[in-house]
Order: structure tokens, then C-alpha cells, then sequence
């Protein structure tokens, strides 16, 4: 059911290489989204209408959702699934604004500082995915920073669903309602990342876009960041677990498929020094999978090329491998999982020890798990009020202050050979560079 790598021994020089992962060829679906962002570009909401009746069968009148609808959908919610809604907004809402960035001011030199202003966009597009899976929790992790940053102008948009009238699926438009969002509009794809970045006569331009989606969501944001800023192009999920001998093979093969379940393309990666853990967690796969609604798909992903056990020497050489991996979620299932948690540098998100799932993190946790795939966590972030913030430094000089710093700027200004930089500066003075 799935592959095993043995790194026992040595460790390669390029591990990144021989570790499991997904082919994502991004570079092929931008010639196929170029088009309908064009499209999309030149015609507005007409092309987007288009191609929403060509991908999901759904022909529409108009692309925004209507404010009674958004209401119905709320009304309707499940009470069990309303409580727990409003919990996770609560908890990750608490989390989000310990997040907020305070302006600070420096001062330079006597009669000089500069400070830095932190600014939030001004409207942004939070796409949310639909599909296999409904994801009323991708709008809570959307929204949440976005509200705690203080950005103005939010919209929400999620495929249009066949099953339900052409709307988006109702428990997305009932979080949005929750979250008080009701700029709500029924498309996917790459035509509503363009919808985002040119605007149309429904939909005004964004400055930003964030949220998880297919290939064509991360290749329209591929083909468009500049036209507007993205949060990462996020591939299928991911999750890499760091154990050894103490860990529970229970636990871990649960973990495994929870992520599984996602995606054929979702990965799940078992590092351990451990072959009899190895062996159990290989045994309760087989056992869990049979149990679960989804096993087909979950088979799928579990025998990909993306998934696989790891074997290495020691809990040492496991975190090289994990580091190197860089996961979006990354599970520590040792003994002092807090210490081995502690010297981790790369994954989006790390859950320290048996009772800290990725499951947990995916909803209720507090963090946000809209998070780096396809090892960008080694250089990228997770979604976080500072995704929707900008920092802008406000520099103020009085006239001593400036006067002191003239001779230097002149000098550095004529080592660039950009003498018309210097001449700024000295205009404001009866000033010549001493011989």
C-alpha cells in the first residue's frame, strides 16, 4: 500500500531528491489558464459565467451570491455544526489577534527616525475550494486574519455547485454569514483567481489573493501575481511524521490517512528509526483504510509516489530528513517530543506529541492551516495577519539631521556614479563637499 525508502547507513548529499513528492507540473496548466484569464480580463463576468457553465455545468445569471441566500444558508445550518463553527472562529480569532504588528519608531540620530507603518490591504479575494470536500473551514482561516489585520473590502468566492441551485455549498455560505462576509461570489478555478485580479462590472479588482485550490487556482496565480499579490500557489496537502519506537502505530497510520483522504495527490510520509514501528504503522493501514468512507481515494494517495515510510538511523538524522522535506504539516511522535519539536526549522506547522493531530490543527487548534506545500516551507509562511498587512517606513529629517548626513550620501551617491542623488541633497543647503 506504501512504499518504503531506506536511508539507513548514510544520508545523501541532495536528500530533497530521494524523498517522496508529488509532480505537480504547474508550468504545463499555465498555458491552459492563459486564456481564460485573458478572457476574463476582456469580457468580465460574462467570460467568467462561461466558463463556470463549461466546468461545473452551472449556467448563471450573475456571479455574485444574493444576500438571502447567504442568510437561508445560515438559517439552515445544522446546530451541532454551528456550535463548532463558531468555536473554531473563536479560538482561531484569539490566536490571530495576539498576531497584530504594533507601528514602530526608531530614532536614527538626533532630529531623524524612521518608522514602521503597518498597513492593511485594501480589499482582498479569499477563494475557497470545493469539490471533493466541502471547506467552511477554509473560510474561517481565510477571514479570520484578514478581519484581525483590519482590511476594508472582503470577498469570498467557492465553485458554484450543481447539486445546490448554483451556489456555492450552503455551509460555506452559512460560515461566511457567521463571519459576517456577505460579498459571497459562485466561481472557481482560474477564472476566479482572474475575476480577483482584473475585476469585473460584479466584482471589483482585489489588491490580493489568498487561499488554497487545484493546479489551474495555482497556476491562474502563477500566470497572475504582479497583476495582484498572491499568498503561495499551495498544491495538494501534505504531512510528514517524525517518529520513533515509543510512538503509538495506531496514532500515526491515523494521521496518515486523515491527510490521505484529501486528494490522490495528497502525501503522507512516515519518518522513523523504528522498523517495528514501521511495520505496525504499515499493519493499521491496512486495517484503518478498510474502514474508511473514502478508502479508494485514500489507497490512491497512500501508494502514489508522493507518500512513503523513511527509515533512518536515528531521531538525529530523522529531523535532517523532515527539515529537508520542509512539510506543510509536520507531526513529532517521539519521546521529548518537545525538545525534538524544538530544533525543528522547516514545515508550516508543527503538533508536538500523541495529542496534537494535524486534525486538530485543520480546525479547531486556534493556528491556521492555510499553510506552505511542495517543501516552500523552508522559505515561505502559513496565512497570518501579517499576510495582509504591509509594512511602509515613514522617514522624518529635520534640517540638522539632514545637514549631518549630506557629506556621506554625496560620497556614496558618487561611488554609484548617481551624482543627481547627491545634487538632491545638497540643494536644500548653500553647501559644497569640503576639499
Amino acid at each position: 500500500m506504501i512504499s518504503r525508502i531506506d536511508l539507513r547507513g548514510s544520508l545523501p548529499g541532495d536528500l530533497r531528491s530521494v524523498l517522496p513528492r508529488a509532480e505537480l507540473d504547474v508550468e504545463a496548466a499555465l498555458e491552459k489558464v492563459r486564456p481564460i484569464c485573458e478572457d476574463v480580463r476582456h469580457h468580465g463576468a460574462a467570460a467568467v459565467r462561461k466558463y463556470t457553465e463549461r466546468f461545473d455545468g452551472v449556467a448563471q445569471e450573475s456571479t455574485r451570491v444574493p444576500a438571502e441566500e447567504i442568510g437561508k444558508a445560515l438559517a439552515g445550518l445544522d446546530p451541532a455544526v454551528r456550535d463548532a463553527l463558531e468555536e473554531a472562529i473563536r479560538r482561531t480569532r484569539k490566536v490571530h489577534r495576539d498576531q497584530r504588528r504594533t507601528d514602530v519608531t526608531t530614532q536614527v540620530v538626533p532630529g531623524g527616525t524612521v518608522t514602521e507603518k503597518w498597513i492593511p490591504v485594501g480589499r482582498v479575494g479569499l477563494y475557497v475550494p470545493g469539490g471533493r470536500a466541502v471547506y467552511p473551514s477554509s473560510v474561517v482561516m481565510n477571514v479570520v486574519p484578514a478581519q484581525e489585520a483590519g482590511v476594508g473590502s472582503l470577498a469570498v468566492t467557492s465553485p458554484a455547485q450543481k447539486d445546490f441551485g448554483g451556489l456555492p455549498h450552503p455551509t460555506i455560505l452559512a460560515a461566511c454569514a457567521l463571519l459576517g462576509v456577505d460579498e459571497v461570489y459562485a466561481a472557481g478555478g482560474a477564472q476566479a483567481v482572474a475575476m480577483f485580479a482584473y475585476g469585473t462590472e460584479e466584482c471589483p479588482r482585489a489588491d490580493l489573493v489568498t487561499g488554497p485550490g487545484n493546479i489551474w487556482v495555482a497556476a491562474a496565480k502563477r500566470l497572475l501575481k504582479g497583476v495582484i499579490g498572491i499568498d503561495s500557489e499551495a498544491g495538494p496537502t501534505e504531512i510528514a511524521v517524525l517518529a520513533d519506537r515509543t510512538a503509538d502505530p495506531v496514532h500515526v497510520a491515523a494521521d496518515l490517512i486523515s491527510q490521505a483522504e484529501h486528494d490522490v495527490l495528497a502525501a503522507a510520509v512516515l519518518v522513523t528509526d523504528s522498523p517495528e514501528l514501521a511495520d505496525a504503522v504499515e499493519a493499521e493501514l491496512a486495517v484503518q483504510v478498510g474502514r474508511t468512507k473514502h478508502g479508494e481515494r485514500i489507497t490512491e494517495a497512500l501508494a502514489g509516489r508522493q507518500s512513503g515510510i523513511v527509515l533512518v538511523d536515528d531521531v538525529e538524522a530523522g529531523l535532517k530528513v523532515v527539515d529537508a522535506y520542509a512539510a506543510e504539516h509536520l507531526e513529532i511522535q517521539t519521546a521529548d517530543a518537545d525538545a525534538v519539536a524544538a530544533r525543528v526549522r522547516n514545515a508550516g506547522a508543527v503538533f508536538v506529541g500523541a495529542f496534537a493531530p494535524v486534525s486538530l490543527g485543520d480546525y479547531l487548534a486556534g493556528s491556521n492551516h492555510v499553510l506552505p506545500t511542495g517543501g516552500c516551507a523552508c522559505h515561505s509562511s502559513g496565512l497570518s495577519v501579517q499576510s495582509f498587512l504591509r509594512g511602509v517606513h515613514v522617514v522624518k529629517y529635520d534640517r540638522t539631521a539632514l545637514a549631518d548626513a549630506t557629506a556621506r550620501v554625496v560620497t556614496l551617491a558618487e561611488a554609484e556614479d548617481l551624482p543627481a542623488h547627491g545634487a538632491a541633497m545638497k540643494a536644500r543647503f548653500d553647501w559644497e563637499i569640503p576639499s
